[in-house]
């Protein structure tokens, strides 16, 4: 019988996903590593065994359904059944959406929604037959609240969090064992902003607080093994998900005026650089984007989401405490 997990994370080769991918290996997991570029993921596959996973990397578009299918079937004849899937990969597009061009939407929704449903059917193919396993689905607070310049995007998330509800609904209703929880993330400083493609005059950055991909990671292991229906990491995604869901026109009005310039920086675009939405730009980006200094290491929301015994226990002695007063008045 096989004692280690068994991992698999889209995306795995930079950013967010590489972080998911040492945050595994630091639990001893076996992590098979999609991603499309192959040097990169040589690079993550050596860091996961530094920190005392193993891995095993599978170069891959994960648009492509039948590759996804043929890379799952591998990993269980290499590893044995497959414990967590973590579907993370995405390509977006900054841009307004008069200038977005039909393929460009057509290639955002293929990788950053029909990859996750293509990864998640994959991994329900083989957990359902033994009613066992975790699939993760990583989504954004632009899954509920979208925003400008990134309407390919923001489309991509609202499907997978559609997607994610018909999932959940159809588990229950079979009381499988099979667990699906939907991560919901804020602005992240990961490599994607240096290679999205874009059309703004500044070069992209994430808008509003920035969190380092660690901060997701540890809430998407977490996730994985105490699969409760949504996580949130960061204040910024509670505030924009309740703000949505309380005054959307708020939020309309906010970002209208402060959507262009919060994901700009000051420096100028270089015009005519590579980006991602088809090809991959080469070089090894690491897991962090260039905006280290303004990024923070930990998440209020995302811990208290990870010791949800705390706030409970806190409330507990809270209604002690009032009770005791109330009975000595």
């Amino acid at each position: 019988m096989n004692q280690q997990e068994v991992v698999v994370v889209t995306g795995a080769s930079a950013g967010l996903g590489r972080s998911i991918a040492h945050e595994f290996a630091r639990h001893g997991a076996r992590v098979a590593l999609i991603a499309r570029d192959q040097d990169r993921l040589e690079a993550a596959k050596k860091e996961v065994e530094d920190l005392g996973g193993q891995a095993l990397i599978f170069p891959a578009d994960v648009a492509d359904a039948d590759r996804i299918e043929t890379i799952a079937a591998e990993v269980e004849d290499t590893w044995g059944p497959i414990d967590v899937w973590v579907n993370n990969a995405m390509v977006s597009v900054l841009s307004p959406v008069d200038q977005m061009q039909p393929d460009e939407y057509k290639r955002v929704t293929e990788v950053t929604y029909l990859g996750q449903v293509y990864g998640t059917m994959a991994a329900l193919k083989r957990m359902e037959t033994r009613d066992k396993g975790t699939i993760v689905l990583v989504g954004s607070a632009l899954a509920y609240r979208g925003i400008p310049l990134q309407s390919a995007y923001c489309a991509a998330k609202h499907a997978v969090q559609g997607f994610y509800d018909s999932l959940r609904t159809e588990l229950i209703h079979n009381k499988s064992n099979v667990k699906v929880t939907m991560v919901q993330l804020p602005a992240m400083n990961t490599p994607q902003f240096d290679w999205m493609r874009s059309r703004m005059p500044n070069k992209s950055r994430p808008m509003g607080k920035i969190y380092q991909p660690e901060v997701a990671a540890r809430t998407i292991y977490y996730a994985a093994h105490h699969p409760d229906r949504e996580f949130k990491v960061g204040y910024t995604s509670v505030e924009a998900i309740l703000g949505n869901k309380v005054a959307p026109m708020i939020g309309d009005w906010v970002l209208a005026r402060n959507g262009y310039k919060g994901q700009q920086t000051n420096e100028p675009e270089t015009p005519g650089r590579p980006d991602n939405l088809y090809d991959t730009v080469k070089g090894d980006y690491g897991a962090h984007g260039r905006f280290n200094d303004q990024s923070h290491d930990v998440s209020a929301v995302g811990w208290l989401g990870r010791h949800q015994a705390v706030p409970i226990a806190a409330s507990v002695v809270a209604g002690v405490v009032l009770g005791t007063l109330l009975l000595k008045r």
